[in-house]
């Protein structure tokens, strides 16, 4: 019965001293652990097709954050962040190192930004709180503000703030993607593999490509809180054939915008997958436009419909 009752205390305790913070505040919170904290977090990526389990380790060395991430399913597949430099390990092909704030995959970019750059899309709600891998945790819900992107729910560890589940879900609140932690630990100092890895000579970061002829791609829409993040030039890996790029975000969906010379077999106009990947094509001239994100179809189709050459 002691037992009993100190497990109670523990999960109320610290709801009680939380009980005033808004939404807005606990995202804040969360983000600060994450960029600040030391902790390992194993979690399992669920989505419609695919089970994905993971390690995800994040500490400080010498005031730079440093970041690892293993796949612990099929071939080796490692991340390493240190600063803003990730590199990408894996079994079949040489190390390489490209500029980046964080390893991308885990976690929406909006998990470790300002949560006030989230309300031009979405309304962030308090939810309840539950148990989740033998920890409490506070939910918030990101309700999208119109039809253009999907939903999303987050439960918070209410001791550390770091996450405990992410949800993204679509329209009818079917679940298209999960994150689940099965085990967390605040760490009381840097884990020695962070410590080794800050020590280690990666490969130079990859130069950017340049943009050969200039041209300036404009969209005549966005949904509200989309940005443009990364625009560039390069050739498509085995065809060579050159494409152009652009990037769009806003901190939990993200949507990439490829423009190419048309080949000769015509793309889908339209395509979605069980876990929530859409594809609209559309046609600029000679050109191919393809919008590829987790979001509704109906919002690449307009964005891929609206782009257009300044």
């Amino acid at each position: 019965m002691r037992l009993f009752l100190l497990a109670l205390l523990a999960f109320a305790v610290p709801a009680f001293a939380q009980d005033d913070m808004s939404a807005k505040a606990w995202l804040e919170k969360m983000s600060q652990a994450l960029r600040e904290k030391e902790y390992k977090i194993s979690l399992i990526q669920l989505q419609a097709d695919n089970i994905r389990p993971l390690v995800y380790l994040h500490g400080k060395v010498n005031g730079e954050e440093v970041a690892f991430l293993e796949h612990l399913n099929g071939p080796p597949k490692n991340a390493v962040r240190v600063g803003n430099t990730v590199t990408f390990i894996e079994h079949d092909q040489p190390a390489y190192s490209i500029n980046a704030k964080r390893i991308q995959g885990v976690m929406p970019a909006a998990f470790f930004g300002d949560s006030g750059n989230l309300e031009a899309g979405y309304q962030l709600v308090l939810g309840g709180r539950s148990r989740i891998a033998g920890r409490p945790g506070q939910m918030i819900r990101i309700l999208p503000n119109d039809e253009y992107r999907y939903g999303f729910q987050v439960w918070m560890d209410m001791e550390t703030f770091l996450p405990l589940r992410y949800d993204m879900l679509n329209q009818d609140k079917q679940l298209l993607e999960q994150l689940l932690v099965i085990e967390l630990i605040e760490l009381q100092e840097t884990a020695p593999l962070l410590v080794e890895a800050y020590k280690q000579e990666w490969p130079a970061v990859m130069n950017s490509s340049e943009r050969e002829d200039g041209q300036n791609w404009q969209f005549d829409w966005l949904p509200p809180g989309f940005q443009v993040v990364v625009r560039d030039h390069h050739r498509l890996i085995g065809s060579h054939e050159p494409v152009e790029y652009i990037a769009l975000t806003d901190g939990f969906s993200n949507i990439s915008v490829y423009v190419a010379r048309a080949g000769d077999a015509p793309m889908p106009e339209e395509l979605m997958t069980r876990n929530g990947l859409s594809m609209a094509a559309d046609r600029v001239g000679n050109l191919e436009v393809v919008a590829v994100g987790k979001v509704p179809t109906q919002t690449l189709i307009r964005i891929a419909s609206g782009l257009r050459l300044e």
